[in-house]
């Protein structure tokens, strides 16, 4: 028996391999389906069923793919309703893969059609669950996704996770394995462990979900609080995974196109394409086309894409570091980001070149930052996410967080310097460039952020234990 646990941390997202006697599952696959297709030939082994835990809202899984290039079945569970040919078990259908059996457990409550699946060894011992987003590690998935209950609230759907949880989980043996589907980053949480594999009985004393004395209605509140908006891609890659999708292969065609600077200005004109910047926030900092958005790849790229372009339809143009077009690409396409229609040819190296105009963005680092305090303490904004904000800030610092600056341009000063930071400069420059793009640029960027700034010593307002339990 193989179980192999194959991790994307961009996405913060696992999908599984098995492996027993030559029969191969794969569960909740990626996107670019190649990797999984090779490790089962590798082996002498044949992909005989793709099991999806839901529909996921936040990647666009490689389930239609796979199946087109293998004829292994997809397997649903209830309630899920595709376009597409496929399997939707029944609670507590049975599944053959070599010596294991593969057990269908419906535990609806992220979405309904959510279910998790019970692997047994060949012994008949139960072995391990994967359980897509109904149980992380260290919480439970959030129950205000799901596409198909516009007549249930999320406190219902998270009563009704309450129930599966008790009823299907919490009742396997304390040495069952748990492979969920995200860790720690994603947003279909709020308080992942950065563990990604665990047993059940640890998970039992370490997730405040599954406390033996917790009520429903305990379950219900603490669940469903503090939970913000979900990201406005999301319904978008439910409707790609309920009703399919093209092949990545030819998304990666279709966008590997080169342009020269001419063609590129002409190009963004015509088809009101938005340029995507994908270098480092060094690189951006340094020269960048103007009204260029920063998003590096060297960060949590493709959810923050997600987050801020929203539009999954939205024409995009890359300025991107030689050789990595493609990854690009493929990074896009994983959340449904399938029109990027070319890339500058040659890089920034051929914009100047060719004599186009460049913008740069001021930075200081914090050291600099902590010189000028007491001049400019007031015009410094956080850009990171409220929590990080709460449990500890600059001391008169604003908070904008970076996925809401959109709503905030207002709040900016119009005409002295203000000073932007996150917690390691990634997410500040991503601010920059999207004020810049907005006609703000009288803006300062700190690099590399609080995770410096806290060992100077500008004064910071640190909240107690007490207020933060």
């Amino acid at each position: 028996m193989i179980i192999e646990q194959l991790y994307t941390c961009c996405l913060s997202q696992g999908a599984y391999y098995i492996e027993s006697n030559g029969e191969v599952a794969i569960i909740d696959p990626l996107r670019e389906v190649g990797s999984y297709i090779k490790k089962a030939d590798d082996a002498g082994g044949k992909i005989k069923y793709i099991f999806e835990t839901h529909f996921h809202a936040d990647f666009v899984s490689g389930h239609v793919t796979l199946a087109d290039r293998t004829d292994a079945k997809i397997i649903y569970g209830p309630n899920a309703d595709p376009t597409f040919d496929c399997i939707i078990a029944t609670d507590g259908q049975e599944f053959t893969v070599g010596d294991l059996t593969i057990i269908v457990m419906h535990t609806p409550g992220h979405t309904m059609e959510s279910t998790t699946y019970l692997l047994r060894d060949a012994d008949g011992k139960d072995h391990a669950i994967f359980t897509g987003d109904t149980l992380f590690l260290g919480d439970v998935g959030r129950p205000d996704l799901s596409q198909k209950s516009d007549d249930m609230t999320m406190q219902d759907l998270a009563g009704i996770l309450y129930d599966s949880l008790r009823n299907k989980i919490m009742p396997l043996s304390d040495d069952v394995i748990v492979y969920p589907a995200h860790g720690a980053g994603s947003a279909c949480g709020k308080n992942m462990m950065k563990e990604t594999v665990d047993t059940l009985g640890n998970q039992k004393q370490m997730n405040y979900a599954l406390r033996a004395d917790m009520t429903r209605e305990e379950f219900i509140k603490e669940v469903t609080d503090g939970l913000g908006a979900p990201p406005a891609y999301f319904p978008a890659n439910v409707k790609l995974n309920k009703s399919g999708y093209s092949d990545i292969e030819e998304v990666i065609h279709n966008s590997l196109v080169a342009l020269s600077p001419s063609d590129f200005i002409a190009t963004a004109k015509e088809k009101e394409a938005l340029v995507l910047d994908v270098r480092t926030q060094d690189d951006f900092a340094a020269g960048h086309v103007p009204s260029s958005i920063f998003i590096g790849l060297n960060g949590s790229f493709a959810p923050w894409v997600g987050e801020l372009i929203v539009d999954v339809y939205q024409p995009i143009l890359l300025v991107v570091n030689a050789g990595q077009e493609k990854e690009a690409i493929t990074r896009l396409s994983r959340v449904g980001f399938d029109n990027v229609i070319g890339y500058l040819e040659g890089g920034i190296g051929a914009w100047k070149n060719g004599g186009q105009e460049i913008d740069t963005v001021e930075s200081v680092d914090p050291n600099q930052l902590e010189s000028m305090y007491a001049d400019i303490c007031e015009n410094i904004y956080d850009v990171r996410r409220p929590g990080e904000y709460t449990a500890s800030h600059i001391s008169k610092a604003k908070h904008t967080s970076l996925g809401n600056i959109n709503e905030h341009l207002v709040d900016f000063p119009k005409e002295e310097n203000f000073y932007i930071h996150c917690a390691g400069g990634y997410r500040s420059m991503i601010a920059a460039s999207i004020l810049k793009s907005r006609g703000i640029h009288n803006l300062v960027n700190v690099t590399k952020g609080y995770d410096v700034i806290k060992n100077t010593s500008i004064p910071l307002d640190v909240a107690c234990e007490a207020s933060l339990s």
